[in-house]
């Protein structure tokens, strides 16, 4: 493990910045190939970031409500750069395919219909689903070290897929079931200890943390009712959103399920 630590590269911002811009423009197949796309990218061909780290930054990430990817990104960008490296890589992951969303957007909405153009949406999904089942094949090959890995994975996935047990139940049985049966079970992160050039003193910082947070969420809230009032829809979407940031542990896969739930079945 220190050899390779030695081996790691130190990227400037500017060189950082770039591969989080195209990151942005690259990350398809949801959570699994965008966190696929960064293994290979920062692990692998860069070597930013050591296995080690990036092992337990996806673990820390997937325990989290939200998007893990995007959590990720952000982390393994404030790894390298602080806080302006979280800031930009957690920006640019979304930032550019707001724009390519809102154009696919328009062009299933004008011409979803449109044999030519359901063709080409076919064909993208069936690529979709070849570059998810990689990267899960990818990552679990990295992730499972000792036959409990593997065993503990069979058995959350009958839970999540035959007996559809709440995923955060789910996170919850496996962690104790690891504490209590498997020693060693978790990931070791002894050289977590180089971030330290990062890091910062959580309670005396977190109240600013937490008013600028608050005051970010504030700004298009306010500006919401201002302008378009109490009962109007976007403010209700704003509201709905934020919601489902707290509730939907899982990442991308648990927000699609509960938007589904309440944007088609319950709200219409």
């Amino acid at each position: 493990m220190d050899e390779q630590i030695l081996q790691l590269e130190k990227p400037s911002f500017k060189e950082a910045f770039k591969f989080w811009l195209k990151l942005g423009f690259i990350s398809f197949g949801g959570p699994a190939g965008q966190i696929a796309i960064m293994h290979r990218e920062l692990v692998e061909q860069k070597r930013w970031i050591s296995e080690e780290k990036f092992t337990h930054a996806l673990n820390f990430c997937m325990l989290l409500p939200g998007p893990e990817a995007q959590q990720l990104a952000t982390y393994n960008g404030w790894l390298l750069h602080g806080v302006r490296g979280g800031i930009a890589a957690g920006s640019l992951f979304v930032i550019p395919s707001i724009f390519i969303l809102l154009v696919l957007s328009y062009i299933y909405a004008r011409f979803g219909e449109v044999g030519e153009v359901s063709a080409v949406l076919d064909g993208v999904k069936a690529v979709v689903v070849a570059i998810v089942v990689e990267a899960v094949v990818k990552i679990g090959k990295k992730a499972f070290k000792t036959n409990w890995h593997i065993l503990i994975a069979a058995l959350a996935f009958v839970a999540i897929y035959f007996l559809q047990i709440p995923f955060p139940l789910i996170i919850l049985g496996a962690g104790l079931l690891g504490y209590l049966l498997v020693p060693g079970f978790g990931f070791q992160v002894s050289s977590q200890s180089t971030a330290s050039e990062n890091s910062v003193d959580f309670k005396r910082n977190i109240l600013k943390v937490f008013i600028v947070c608050l005051g970010i969420w504030l700004i298009p809230f306010l500006l919401l009712i201002f302008t378009l009032g109490w009962k109007s829809l976007p403010l209700k979407v704003y509201l709905f959103f934020t919601q489902a940031a707290f509730v939907t542990f899982g990442g991308a896969y648990a927000v699609l399920a509960y938007v589904n739930q309440i944007a088609v079945n319950s709200s219409g």
